[in-house]
């Protein structure tokens, strides 16, 4: 009879390299290496040539080892008492005014201790003048303890010579506004830890790196290691910081999403390169309106507010004029009177042209459409343009009616009755539509001395039946209505 021990010993050999076989692949599993792309940060578990989310050919780097459950434990003891919201003080995180009323209007009444800013905008636009602006106003003004504010204005893009010259130009010498140019992060956090300023600019975050991190400056790694220190950085210090950003070729900041979620505020800076006016809106207030818009004018001596812009987009050829009709456009919440211009002549093509600027083209298309069909105005045969005074965008849909009874009034070289402003949504079937903040519009016009308003009709008790004091409404319910007006409408 043979022994069994042979065979249980052989068994118990299998199961301990099995054993050994799983142990090996849960430490492999555990300590594959993680891949990222260096352009846009997509990850991989294996390397690959070309990254599967920019089609970018070499840029998938290996970052580390991809860990699994958590590895961060609570620190004891905690830095912070947490303590009932009723008892948390306030007075350190009230707005701060910058010294410019128009950017003050965005942010909600100016800087908050402690606010991370993102300003972005395309080159030229006048984000670093602004900024210096900004600079030379808060520098040298008095702290609560009485003692002059300092400013650290840390530039990555030009010289201190060249920014010392826009200076000079703009009247921002400032005694307490301390200028660097620099590209090192850790250097930058030095300047901040031996100058304690009150205000700190980087212009820009783009141009910053770190030499902890691996990627070129303007990278999503580099960015977001920028943009995370100087984040912490400003929280544990109180301080307010402004970060000027890129954009891309289609408008967005330029680096990777994250940037826009860490910041506090982002900040789009517009503008026409060809115009002087100059725009700047909140996409994203943690402390503020998301819906107000701050304008300037941009001019060799500096930038300078625009309290009141509706100046800049009216024409000075009068008001006799067919084919001119004002309107009142919200950016935002601000009304601002634009003036839209058409020109209507013989076309010697056998497909006419339609031309615009600071008009939507397939809302004129669409207006053209229905003078035809409901109002029986023939312009198939006929060039239209039409375009916009002082570079101002019509791109609201209460700019309609507008746009419709300047063709009207150029095509039938009619010019609309004086001081009147016309605003209201024009529907397929000739209707049309009311439009949101008529109070607001009309007082606008009110205050810029126009007497006549054709506005939409509207549900019944939907609006209220008259305007304010100064200011004759007139309702109507159709296009033709409206059109009627050109030619038989109130006269002042």
């Amino acid at each position: 009879m043979s022994d069994p021990a042979p065979t249980v010993a052989r068994v118990t050999t299998t199961s301990a390299r099995g054993a050994a076989r799983s142990t090996a692949r849960a430490t492999t599993k555990t300590t594959r290496p993680a891949f990222a792309c260096t352009e846009c940060g997509w990850t991989t578990s294996k390397w690959v040539g070309r990254c599967g989310e920019c089609q970018e050919w070499g840029t998938v780097q290996e970052v580390g080892a991809a860990g699994v459950g958590p590895r961060t434990a609570a620190v004891v003891p905690t830095r912070s008492t947490a303590r009932e919201i009723a008892e948390i003080e306030v007075e350190a995180a009230r707005h701060a005014p910058t010294g410019v009323g128009e950017l003050d209007r965005v942010l909600g009444g100016g800087l908050v201790p402690g606010a991370v800013v993102l300003l972005a905008g395309e080159p030229g636009v006048g984000k670093s003048t602004l900024l210096l602006e900004v600079a030379g106003n808060v520098a040298g003004t008095p702290r609560a303890d009485g003692r002059p504010r300092r400013v650290l204005y840390v530039t990555g893009e030009e010289s201190a010579g060249q920014v010392r010259l826009r200076a000079e130009r703009t009247g921002t010498l400032s005694p307490g506004l301390l200028l660097v140019a620099e590209t090192d992060l850790a250097t930058i956090l030095g300047h901040v830890e031996q100058v304690d300023p009150d205000l700190l600019v980087v212009d820009s975050v783009q141009t910053v790196a770190s030499a902890e991190v691996e990627g070129s400056p303007g990278g999503p790694s580099q960015v977001r290691e920028v943009a995370g220190a100087l984040i912490t950085a400003a929280k544990s210090r109180d301080l307010p910081v402004v970060l000027v950003g890129h954009v891309t070729k289609d408008g967005s900041v330029a680096g990777p999403r994250t940037l826009e979620h860490l910041v506090d505020v982002v900040c789009q800076f517009e503008g026409d390169r060809h115009a002087r006016l100059r725009m700047v809106r909140a996409v994203k207030n943690r402390y503020g309106p998301t819906d107000e818009v701050g304008c300037f004018d941009l001019s060799e001596s500096g930038i300078v507010e625009l309290p009141d812009p509706s100046g800049l987009f009216l024409s000075t050829a009068g008001p006799d004029v067919p084919g001119s009709c004002l309107t009142v456009a919200l950016e935002g919440r601000r009304p601002m009177v634009l003036e839209v211009q058409a020109l209507v002549a013989p076309s010697a093509l056998a497909n006419p042209r339609r031309a615009t600027s600071g008009v939507d083209s397939s809302r004129l298309a669409m207006n053209l459409a229905v003078l035809h069909r409901h109002v029986g105005l023939r312009i198939a045969d006929q060039d239209v343009y039409v375009s916009t005074i002082g570079g101002a965008r019509a791109s609201e849909p209460s700019a309609d009616l507008a746009v419709a009874l300047a063709v009207v009034s150029a095509r039938e070289s009619s010019p609309l009755p004086p001081k009147t402003v016309v605003f209201g949504e024009v529907g397929l079937a000739g209707d049309l539509r009311p439009v949101v903040g008529l109070e607001r519009r009309l007082a606008e016009a009110v205050r810029l001395g126009y007497t006549h308003a054709v506005v939409p009709a509207g549900r019944p008790g939907a609006t209220p039946a008259t305007g304010p004091s100064g200011i004759t409404v007139h309702r109507v319910a159709s296009l033709r209505e409206a059109a009627h007006l050109v030619t038989t409408g109130p006269r002042s």
